[in-house]
């Protein structure tokens, strides 16, 4: 195979040397300096990881309010707010924070993913001026604490039917609040347990006598401490991990806040009682509420990366330490990382940390953008869809990370002062914070099936299919049509119609147009499956029976969107041993991903097996090639030493 012409270069280098703080700054980008600072912060409060252990739960959760408000009295966290209020007007700024400080204590983290991202973010962007001039001077100090109530035991993902009621009350004035039943008690609620004075709470609005969808209200839960009358608040005790947050279950009987109490910025309500808002479809007015809320999904989807990293750079620097068994016996034994086997199990992995982290670095460019800059529905659609699926694909690859690392760690992993048992038990539950992730998918592949057209906003699950059904389907299909599609692929790579056989196996063209091929061709089936089912079935069957591939199409569309995003930064790089590594990193990822899912492409007349095992001897070859570069690559990160807390696996901090 001809594997010279690959179009990320290594300019003839078969083995780069990496200068690790250059790799860095390139890796940290505008936001070093915020980056820098939630690193000083990190080791300041590296204490909090032991303490994690050491301290009972009650004590454990005193402790990690009392960091999060001494970090914020450094201003890392309140970057995403107006200057106004003590912030930094910075959103690319917050997200950048708030992924570099998820090397350290992940019930810190959660925490000021709380405060500051839901049950501020809520106040920022749903609020006016009223609400930011009352609340977030105080709110950013984290002298006020509160907590962001969504959730419903009931309703889960479904929040158009959550089943809290707010009624309104003309002759007071006056919202009042009730939890009608058990499926409406809010639950798992970060900080309600203890800390939260007041609750941002989502609830179905009432205004003479007719509900007009789901709304958020500021709602006082304590006073000096005490649990307010009305409002009943019980702790839900120790969780898997994460247990210096203080989650709580919260009900309302009757409870009363005054009308200023609606965040109003997308609908009001007048003191005689009528109903107004600017967006006069409820549908549209409910998913243009919660888009503004997509700040959550990006910083997970960052949290993720950066569990990642921590993770492998302790099982990296532990196998590049570690020795067992001899190779011959006049030699001493062979370092764990030397093994074959052992670079199968790491640096593909390493390979695809790096991708999600340029693919991060989109979304978190996207967000900025929205939020600072464009006034764009179309761009909010793009960004709402590329945070859910980046945040799906993100945790599910830290969940595999930490626990590939754990084994690649032997018995020393298992112990709970080598890092991982927190690890695995604070991140797991980042596969459902922000939405569930196979629902999350389930939305990216709306959009592609609705091409993002304006009734995007309209649909609900049976809508989607009855419109996809129609006049858009024959768009869909003709629009990824396989000869369409593989003239374009022609168009880019050599040999024509054997363009899959004939590509280099290092060319990133061919890596692009394999992915994008199985994207159009997934997208393309899915359409005509849901046509040809909906003439034989009910909607609501017909996208039961087909979410297998609903979940497979948009897998599909994320793994290209972070194959262009990698693609993208190595190919804008200036020559040099930064470019040519990370090229090295780039094909390994983009092989492995076609590797992963041979058996689609072959099925699908794209790879044959020759090919197939050639893609499996590169692989293997370039991961002999990352293998010196592998130290290098996750110091490269710049997680402070402290944080890493594996002294059995790394030895101890400097």
């Amino acid at each position: 195979m001809a594997t010279e012409n690959s179009s990320v270069p290594t300019s003839g280098r078969l083995q780069p040397e990496i200068d690790v703080p250059a790799l860095t700054a390139v890796l940290d980008g505008e936001y070093a300096g915020i980056r820098d600072l939630v690193r000083t912060n990190l080791v300041t409060h590296a204490a909090v990881l032991d303490e994690a252990d050491a301290l009972g739960i009650d004590a454990f959760r005193e402790r990690v309010r009392n960091v999060v408000v001494q970090l914020a009295a450094t201003g890392q966290t309140g970057m995403g707010f107006p200057g106004a209020y003590g912030g930094g007007d910075d959103v690319g700024a917050s997200i950048a924070a708030f992924e570099t400080l998820a090397f350290g204590d992940l019930s810190v983290l959660v925490k000021v993913g709380v405060q500051f991202g839901l049950f501020g973010g809520a106040i920022l962007h749903l609020g006016t001026d009223h609400h930011h001039e009352t609340y977030l001077p105080r709110l950013v100090t984290g002298e006020l604490m509160g907590c962001f109530a969504m959730t419903e035991v009931g309703h889960g993902s479904n929040v158009q039917a959550l089943g809290t009621i707010a009624r309104y009350d003309p002759e007071n004035r006056e919202f009042v609040l009730t939890t009608p039943d058990e499926q409406a008690r809010k639950d798992y609620i970060g900080n309600a347990a203890r800390h939260a004075e007041l609750a941002v709470v989502f609830a179905q609005l009432e205004v003479d006598g007719r509900t007009e969808g789901v709304h958020a209200f500021v709602v006082p839960l304590r006073s000096d401490g005490r649990v307010l009358p009305g409002v009943a608040i019980e702790d839900d005790g120790r969780k898997m991990g994460l247990n210096g947050v203080d989650n709580g279950r919260i009900r309302f009987d009757g409870v009363r806040v005054p009308r200023e109490a609606l965040l109003d910025r997308f609908a009001q309500v007048t003191p005689e009682g009528r109903y107004e808002s600017a967006i006069e479809n409820p549908d549209r007015r409910f998913f243009t509420m919660l888009g503004t809320l997509v700040q959550g999904r990006v910083s997970v989807a960052g949290a993720g990366v950066s569990v990642a990293k921590v993770a492998l750079a302790v099982a990296t620097k532990y196998a590049d330490r570690r020795r067992q068994f001899k190779s011959s016996p006049d030699t001493e034994e062979q370092v764990l990382l030397d093994y074959g086997l052992h670079q199968r199990r790491l640096l593909p992995l390493l390979a695809r940390t790096y991708a999600l982290h340029f693919a991060q670095d989109v979304v978190r460019a996207q967000l900025h953008e929205v939020f600072s800059i464009e006034n764009d529905p179309q761009a909010r659609r793009r960004l709402e869809s590329r945070a859910a699926g980046i945040k799906a694909l993100a945790t599910w690859h830290a969940t595999r990370v930490v626990q590939e690392c754990r084994e690649a760690c032997g018995g020393a992993g298992y112990l709970a002062r080598n890092r991982f048992a927190a690890l695995k038990r604070d991140s797991d539950v980042f596969t459902t914070f922000e939405g569930d992730n196979h629902v999350l998918l389930q939305l990216v592949a709306k959009g592609l099936l609705t091409d993002h057209a304006t009734e995007f906003e309209d649909l609900d699950q049976l809508g989607m299919v009855r419109y996809v059904t129609g006049l858009a389907v024959e768009t869909v299909i003709e629009r990824t049509s396989a000869h369409k599609l593989l003239e374009r692929v022609r168009d880019l790579l050599p040999g024509g119609d054997a363009w899959d056989r004939e590509a280099g196996l290092l060319d990133s063209e061919y890596h692009l147009a394999m992915v994008r091929f199985r994207e159009e061709h997934m997208l393309a089936g899915l359409a005509r499956r849901m046509k040809r089912g909906i003439q034989q079935d009910e909607p609501g069957a017909v996208f039961s029976l087909i979410q297998d591939h609903v979940i497979a199409l948009a897998r599909a569309h994320v793994e290209r969107l972070v194959t262009e995003a990698f693609v993208d930064k190595v190919r804008a790089l200036p020559e040099g041993t930064e470019k040519d590594a990370l090229g090295l990193l780039c094909d390994l990822f983009a092989l492995t991903t076609i590797e992963a899912d041979r058996a689609w492409f072959m099925e699908h007349g794209r790879l044959t097996v020759q090919r197939s095992k050639a893609i499996s001897r590169e692989v293997n070859d370039l991961c002999r090639k990352v293998r010196p570069l592998a130290v290098d690559l996750v110091d490269a990160w710049g997680i402070p030493a402290p944080v890493l807390r594996a002294p059995d696996l790394v030895g101890p901090a400097n």
